[in-house]
């Protein structure tokens, strides 16, 4: 009797829970691992859209610029006319007299002889896709008090318009009329005061055309389904 030894019962208890513990630690590891893929899935999909984002605004770029290139390609049968990032500097071929904001008849029919070139740009399909409108910017020496050069400069800018919409048997060299209503939907008055001084107080007296450029997914607005204007006046003179 005193040598039989009885079962051990703990024993056998332990072997009844055992699987459940191993059966709750799978599930944990399980969770984390799928956590973990969550997790990676995540990071992988924001990478991609960071990815595609960072393409299109490289495409975006090196298209700007061979928009940009084609127009100055145009600038080299204007001499003095440059392009300077995403302005177009017409230096002396526009330049205006002291507290003036008329051009001469030459100045004129430069600017009719070359907008047309700008348009081409406007029409091409990079020009389609990115541009979205033109802003004519006049120039002031820093002689005068503000106000009054800015709305000097804001007279210059729109003499450009006025020499660019002129038309009739005066007007030999006019614009199409395509052409006149692209100006019209497109292009902007801007004025600049005696902001953006050069070094001499004459080529501070300028006009630019700024060319402003859709961002990416941005659309151009619609056009005016509207005929020009019958008055060709200049409400300057």
């Amino acid at each position: 009797m005193l040598g039989i030894q009885r079962p051990n019962r703990k024993s056998g208890k332990d072997e009844a829970e055992k699987p459940f513990w191993i059966s709750f630690t799978d599930l944990m590891t399980a969770m984390m691992v799928l956590f973990l893929v969550a997790m990676t899935v995540a990071l992988l999909a924001i990478t991609h859209e960071i990815s595609e984002a960072d393409k299109k605004k490289v495409q975006r770029e090196d298209e700007i610029t061979k928009l940009l290139n084609r127009i100055s390609e145009a600038t080299k049968d204007y001499p003095g006319v440059v392009v300077r990032g995403h302005s177009i500097d017409f230096g002396d071929q526009a330049r205006f007299a002291t507290a003036k904001h008329n051009l001469t008849d030459a100045q004129a029919s430069m600017l009719r002889s070359f907008v047309p070139k700008i348009l081409a740009a406007v029409r091409d399909p990079l020009g389609q896709k990115w541009l979205k409108r033109v802003v004519v910017e006049g120039f002031a020496d820093q002689r005068g008090t503000y106000i009054r050069n800015l709305n000097l400069s804001l007279q210059r800018s729109e003499r450009v318009l006025c020499v660019l919409m002129a038309y009739g048997q005066e007007i030999p060299d006019a614009l199409s009329e395509e052409d006149r209503i692209m100006i019209r939907d497109i292009f902007l008055v801007g004025g600049s005061s005696f902001n953006s001084l050069k070094e001499s107080q004459d080529e501070s007296r300028r006009i630019e055309l700024k060319l402003e450029f859709l961002d990416i997914d941005e659309q151009r607005p619609a056009p005016r389904n509207t005929p020009l204007d019958n008055d060709p006046r200049c409400p300057l003179d």
